[in-house]
């Protein structure tokens, strides 16, 4: 198995940050160079170990959803080879894991839309009989689905600190009241389709969370990953149960594992046995070939 990327080491551009998963570098004044690394994070602390492929699987993944949403509303990408702003030595580094992206001005929102009752929601749900303050039904059990989905916004946190859940009144204290109605529907619109083509390939999406900027024009842009299985719940259909919580392909296996160990969820975190990384590494790409049909070359 390939060792896996960590980190990049960039030189011929500019390095603007380094997130729990993305490095990115300017190109020029108005484009981002964004690599996704196989860095994988865990209760907000990065792993010290590389999930091999993993940035590979998440870029087809972004990719593959950025062009087929694309008529629901434009996103951050610009068509520009990322291999070509980099040196011949740097190409490497970003083969089929980076795009050049228009630099927007981020929204610090995180559009999270909850399908199914589960994770924190399914927590909020047992204390209070409502996700994020949105009452639902009484009687729903773990991981069922939702009469409808829900918006649940979340305040985007600093690097190695954990989201918070907001108010919808917050986001639009935050960004305006026309343009947080905006991200909930498209938000909204986002989800319904990508569930309805999930469906049909063995997925259920249980929960997503997406990411907008605005341009320079004020447009509103989809941005970061999209519909990954970093960013989302994926389930696969026929093991799906309600009442329990169902595999997913995603990190889960690696929270999983956490879990059992005498971890404070503080870093530095527990080194990952070389199984739970194969595993791990294995579930991504099978998430790829089963909304895709393809596989990395």
């Amino acid at each position: 198995m390939a060792a896996g990327l960590l980190e990049t080491s960039i030189q011929s551009l500019p390095l603007v940050y380094r997130g729990k998963v993305r490095d990115s570098y300017a190109v020029g004044g108005d484009k981002l160079l964004i690599v996704t690394t196989d860095r994988l994070s865990a209760f907000d602390v990065v792993m010290g170990q590389p999930i091999p492929d993993k940035g590979r699987v998440l870029n087809a993944l972004s990719n593959f959803w950025f062009d087929r949403l694309g008529h629901v509303v434009p996103n951050h990408l610009t068509g520009i080879d990322p291999e070509s702003v980099v040196t011949p030595a740097e190409r490497a580094q970003v083969r089929g894991r980076a795009v050049v992206a228009r630099k927007l001005q981020p929204l610090a929102v995180e559009a999270v839309v909850r399908g199914y009752l589960i994770g924190s929601g399914w927590k909020d749900y047992q204390a209070s009989g409502a996700v994020c303050g949105i009452a639902l039904p009484q009687g729903l059990r773990q991981a069922e689905k939702l009469p409808e989905p829900i918006f649940t916004p979340a305040e985007k946190a600093e690097l190695g600190r954990h989201d918070e859940n907001i108010s919808f009144a917050q986001v639009e204290q935050r960004i305006g009241v026309d343009r947080a109605a905006r991200m909930r529907t498209i938000s909204l619109s986002l989800y319904g389709e990508a569930a309805a083509y999930a469906a049909t390939r063995g997925i259920i999406i249980a929960d997503t969370k997406f990411e907008f900027g605005l341009d320079t024009d004020g447009t509103l842009r989809l941005m970061d990953e999209v519909l990954t299985a970093d960013s989302s719940r994926f389930w696969p259909a026929d093991e799906y149960r309600v009442g329990i919580s169902p595999p997913s392909f995603d990190k889960q296996f690696v929270r999983d594992w956490l879990e059992t160990q005498p971890w404070n969820k503080e870093p530095p975190p527990p080194e990952l046995p070389a199984e739970v990384v194969a595993r791990t590494a294995d579930k991504y790409r099978e998430a790829l070939r089963r909304l895709t049909s393809k596989t990395l070359d």
